[in-house]
């Protein structure tokens, strides 16, 4: 559908707009006769269909703002429209693509209150939940809006599990669980540097146990290694070392950690030596053994 690059948030398509102009001039020709005060007519509301047109056309001409504008008259004017129920999804698909992530989720939360049994609900909580994904911060700040991404994206795959939806939603959990090691991470090596041993180890374990599938275990591991080592802890750091040469003997962590076993003069016989071939994952040996 062709528009106008100067159109914004008029509501009549130029064809509209010059017939009800025509009309206007008709009916003040009309009445001159019976008033000297010329009347003004009433633009006629564009329809349901053209204003979601306008709104699906803006959209692909990314222009989000009037793309929004658009789906929102429509809501308000044709509020029984067939039209209505995709336009109040189509404007959060709009405010996601300003950026305008809380409006989008409330736009959204609100479709999902009034069609909770739509056939698009699946694609409105993955929307949702992306709303929450792409407000992920750095490791360096503040990681409530990881924890709350995890959360809708776990809905969508609780809710839709044989969905798209739900495939890409696991992915990108994967992906808020690294982020989230990566930031315990990062304040287990600040504790360690502070010596603050104790509160460093919690950070480290904590990885082990709850991130197991993460990037960051093996050096998680080798950092508890550290910590145990600088405690005196001996028998606790061989025992770390073994569960990290058993699962990643080819990690350089473990070539770090091996390193150290063997300054400190704990390397023993039957202990896994440094070994070039494919990493193993983490596996229930560390609750066996702690």
């Amino acid at each position: 559908m062709s528009h106008s690059s100067e159109r914004q948030h008029r509501l009549l398509s130029p064809g509209l707009r010059a017939l009800a102009a025509a009309s206007g001039m008709s009916f003040l020709c009309g009445c001159s006769l019976l008033s000297n005060k010329p009347e003004v007519q009433a633009p006629k509301m564009a329809s349901a269909e053209t204003l979601y047109n306008y709104g699906v056309d803006a959209l692909h001409s990314q222009r989000y703002t009037l793309a929004s504008g658009e789906f929102e008259l429509l809501q308000q004017n044709y509020p029984y429209s067939g039209y209505t129920a995709n336009a109040e999804l189509m404007e959060g698909y709009a405010y996601y693509l300003q950026g305008e992530y809380a409006l989008s989720v409330q736009q959204i939360d609100r479709y999902l209150e009034l069609h909770p049994t739509s056939p698009d609900a699946a694609y409105a909580f993955y929307l949702r939940a992306l709303c929450y994904y792409e407000q992920i911060a750095d490791v360096q700040r503040d990681q409530q809006g990881t924890s709350e991404a995890m959360d809708a994206l776990e809905e969508v795959v609780t809710r839709f599990p044989q969905t798209a939806y739900a495939r890409d939603a696991q992915l990108k959990i994967d992906l808020c669980r690294d982020h989230l090691a990566g930031k315990e991470m990062l304040v287990g090596r600040y504790y360690q540097g502070q010596h603050s041993y104790e509160a460093a180890l919690t950070r480290y374990q904590r990885v082990v146990q709850d991130y197991q599938t993460t990037n960051h275990v093996a050096e998680a591991l080798h950092r508890i290694v550290e910590v145990d080592l600088a405690l005196g802890l001996k028998d606790e750091a061989q025992r770390a070392a073994a569960v990290l040469g058993y699962n990643y003997p080819a990690s350089e962590w473990y070539r770090y950690t091996y390193d150290d076993l063997r300054n400190n003069k704990l390397v023993q016989s039957g202990d896994v030596r440094p070994k070039s071939q494919p990493e193993g994952l983490i596996t229930r040996m560390w609750h066996f053994i702690f």
